[in-house]
């Protein structure tokens, strides 16, 4: 099976958005339920087996160009405090240039205000993140998840900016109708044990938006941790990602866990990149996960696959273009640890930002 590099990223780099669903009447990547804030509507279904609309790819792969085209190109970021002078060229729509004001954002619907928002704090445009944050509340209930909104919220969750993935986050739960509150909460937690595929495994996506959001983490994390036992490869996935997306200090040993003791090549992949590039961690907290890797890089228990998986997420973490070789990294690790004293500092950004 293919481990390579182009692979593994590939993989990590798969749309962090909630598992393929299809609520009507729009192909998206999320789904509803009913409650006073949760919008009323379910999918037809969800999950690694669900049918994957080649429109909705085609979407996706151009938001993530256009993104990654904008903030690679050698223009100067557009600044917040701009706006308000720069009025788009003739025949330009207001909404799909980066020239748009404060005011303009006010006369736009929530849902024009939520994309334009995602875009431009995507671009790293100065003050986005911070429009969005002081509107949030204003669009729950108010916007439509479809496969626009999931283009969008996958672009800002596989930003190299934390505060820009936690924008994301904010959107997507507004999108979904969801308040950061115990109702939301025990809703989600209904929906986990479902009986509908569907709808529990977008419960445990959303429970790690929860519970990264600080919605009772604690009891997020007990719920999303039990469900690593679960018989159901997707829900055990599912799991492992919701995890990633808490982002806290307790969930990497259990990716460690996972990575290392599921059955499911899928589910371990997952783990491997939670602990490598996905999910909401700090730089600091996915280092600390590099002594294990180490250790599972030639762990006669594991496969050559999952071997390659440590490989490629040490290498994710560290930054180092280090051939596949335990005693090559332990030895590299070995210096750099007492170099640093104790903490592994890189050169190359990261979600440390991240």
């Amino acid at each position: 099976m293919d481990v390579s590099p182009a692979r593994f990223s590939q993989e990590c780099d798969r749309p962090k958005g909630a598992p393929i669903a299809v609520p009507e009447p729009t192909p998206g990547y999320g789904t509803f339920g009913p409650g006073s804030d949760i919008a009323a509507a379910a999918p037809r279904s969800a999950g690694r087996r669900a049918a994957r609309p080649f429109v909705l790819l085609v979407a996706i792969a151009v938001a993530i160009l256009v993104v990654v085209l904008t903030g690679r190109s050698n223009t100067p970021p557009v600044m917040w405090s701009d706006f308000e002078n720069l009025v788009p060229a003739p025949g330009v729509d207001a909404l799909s240039a980066s020239h748009v004001s404060a005011r303009q954002l006010d006369r736009m619907r929530p849902q024009k205000q939520a994309e334009t928002l995602l875009q431009l704090a995507v671009a790293h445009s100065d003050g986005a993140v911070g429009q969005i944050s002081s509107r949030v509340n204003r669009w729950r209930g108010r916007l439509k998840w479809d496969s626009g909104m999931a283009s969008l919220t996958t672009a800002a969750l596989n930003s190299n900016d934390m505060q820009v993935r936690q924008s994301g986050i904010e959107v997507e739960l507004a999108a979904y109708g969801l308040s950061r509150n115990s109702a939301s909460l025990e809703y989600l937690l209904r929906s986990a044990e479902s009986a509908d595929h569907a709808q529990k495994i977008w419960a445990l996506w959303a429970l790690g938006l929860m519970g990264n959001r600080g919605v009772e983490t604690d009891r997020v994390v007990q719920v999303l941790t039990a469900h690593l036992k679960d018989s159901d490869e997707d829900a055990r996935h599912w799991a492992v990602q919701g995890l990633a997306l808490v982002g806290t200090g307790e969930t990497i040993p259990l990716l460690l866990n996972a990575m290392h003791d599921d059955a499911s090549s899928l589910v371990r992949e997952a783990a491997a990149c939670g602990l490598a590039q996905s999910g909401m961690f700090t730089h600091a907290q996915r280092a600390s996960a590099i002594p294990q890797l180490l250790k599972y890089s030639d762990d006669p228990s594991l496969d050559a696959q999952t071997h390659a998986w440590a490989f490629l997420a040490l290498a994710d973490i560290t930054h180092q273009s280090l051939p596949a070789s335990s005693s090559v990294w332990r030895e590299w690790y070995a210096r750099s640890w007492a170099k640093d004293q104790g903490s592994l500092v890189s050169d190359s950004p990261s979600v440390e930002n991240r």
